[in-house]
């Protein structure tokens, strides 16, 4: 297993993990990895993955060492391992250096471009500056971001579907999509995620994170329904950047905190989780959806039928499906896919 550092080939220790402020502690296997720390049960079972780009020392400096996986602390980790301590701590001091920096040099590069932007049009300074912010953001922030985001949706719709069988199976169904690379830093981390509540069928957040209703896997009989589902939202995030989307709804302090600092405010952020998830997805092109379909070996009629059982909305879809009559094990298998269908009835 490689890890975030050189001097490991493979780190792992023990810890106590308590899942929400009201849970006990529980002992986990921690394992250290590239970009994540996997939490896994005495069975070698996976628990939960936290990216290291969102981790958080609550203690700093005392022992046994606790961690959050973000800035709400709600859930929590013990370790009192200490090489475990000083490799996750490593880590952290590392992005902490890495991230960006209000210097000298980049306040008078920042308040050149401020005034020469003033000295035009008002109407073309907020989406000037959105447009830069969005460009400049590094992958690891947007991870982050992403992270972050997803926390306040949790506190919206309430916890994740994350049965152990079917959190397997959404990785089994991301591997077979072969979805483009995304703007995480590690690819392995991208995800989809099942909510029980709280987004309408699916949702993009920053580094590479798509969100599916559970309606999405429960309602349907086919994978390809949920499949299409995935590819569907890729193409959304491929025309409209999550981090673009988000600064064009906020304030243009947003935009300015984000372009010096490298952070959204944990308000904004909350402020931007609930208008997203009651607002309508962006519509794709008929073509475009039918070349990724065909690309990806999924057939195109589950996912129009789903979208409007009538057929009349979808009917270029159903009528240029490239894969018609595709065996549904071809997408993902029978096994898979009752593990999926009951990600959240086995949680």
């Amino acid at each position: 297993m490689r890890t975030a550092l050189k001097e490991y080939d493979r780190l792992e220790a023990t810890g106590l993990w308590r899942e929400t402020p009201e849970a006990q502690l529980r002992e986990v296997i921690i394992s250290f990895g590239n970009a994540s720390l996997s939490l896994s049960n005495q069975a070698e079972m996976a628990l939960t993955h936290w990216s290291l780009a969102a981790i958080r020392r609550t203690n700093k400096g005392k022992m046994p060492a606790i961690y959050a996986p973000d800035e709400d602390a709600s859930e929590t980790l013990e370790v009192s391992d200490e090489d475990m301590v000083a490799a996750i701590d490593k880590v952290l001091a590392a992005i902490e250096r890495r991230s960006p920096r209000p210097g000298r040099l980049r306040r008078a590069v920042v308040g050149c471009g401020l005034v020469a932007l003033l000295a035009g049009t008002v109407f073309w300074l907020p989406d000037a500056v959105r447009q830069q912010a969005t460009r400049l953001l590094p992958a690891i922030s947007r991870a982050q971001i992403g992270d972050e985001l997803l926390s306040e949706i949790r506190h919206l719709a309430g916890n994740l579907c994350e049965s152990p069988g079917g959190t397997r199976s959404l990785h089994t169904l991301r591997m077979r999509l072969d979805l483009p690379p995304p703007d995480h830093p590690d690819p392995a981390l991208r995800r989809i995620v099942v909510l029980r509540s709280g987004v309408q069928d699916s949702l993009s957040l920053p580094g590479g994170i798509i969100l599916l209703n559970r309606s999405v896997v429960e309602d349907h009989e086919d994978p390809a329904v949920s499949a299409g589902f995935v590819i569907a939202e890729d193409l959304r995030r491929s025309g409209h950047d999550p981090i673009r989307d988000m600064l064009s709804y906020l304030d243009l302090s947003a935009s300015l905190r984000l372009l010096t600092t490298g952070m959204i405010s944990k308000e904004d952020l909350r402020e931007w989780a609930e208008h997203i998830v009651t607002q309508p997805r962006p519509a794709v092109a008929d073509a475009t959806l039918l070349t990724a379909f065909s690309e990806s070996a999924v057939p195109a009629s589950p996912y129009a039928w789903a979208i409007d059982p009538t057929g009349e909305a979808t009917l270029g879809l159903i009528e240029a499906d490239p894969w018609p009559g595709q065996d549904t094990r071809l997408v993902l298998s029978d096994d898979d896919w009752v593990r999926l269908q009951t990600i959240c009835t086995d949680t």
